[in-house]
């Protein structure tokens, strides 16, 4: 039997982390997701506070990890890639980094997963520097 009760600590701690990097999340997958799977929203909120504050690495590192990997699974992992690299982008991650690390992914995902990451990648910055224009 699964234990469905929720770890209201890491609950918390993914809802904060969550509303720093990438606001909304919660809502977003509610909406789309609930009516298929109740409670799966929560539960990516309570998995991510379980992983991402662990305290070993820094945010900005667990971020230029999920997006290698992200890059390296190619091109199907689009849209999550972008969420990663924008919140990679808000806790202060430069551009150059995070092309880096795709870049470094070209080795093992391959020249076309580099190159769709990178071209996801470029589209949070663009969209980026059109905030920063308004």
């Amino acid at each position: 039997m699964i234990d469905a009760a929720p770890d209201n600590s890491a609950y918390a701690r993914g809802k904060a982390f969550t509303e720093e990097t990438n606001p909304g999340m919660e809502d977003a997958l509610r909406a789309r997701y609930e009516h298929l799977l109740p409670g799966l929203a929560r539960d990516l909120v309570e998995h991510n506070g379980r992983i991402y504050p662990r305290g070993v690495l820094p945010q900005q590192t667990r971020e230029l990890l999920t997006i290698a990997a992200l890059t390296a699974q190619g091109g199907q992992t689009r849209p999550q890639l972008k969420i990663h690299v924008s919140a990679a982008r808000k806790l202060g991650v430069s551009q150059e980094e995070i092309a880096e690390a795709i870049y470094q992914m070209s080795l093992y995902g391959g020249m076309p997963a580099m190159f769709n990451a990178l071209n996801a990648a470029m589209e949070v910055f663009e969209a980026e520097a059109g905030e920063t224009a308004e």
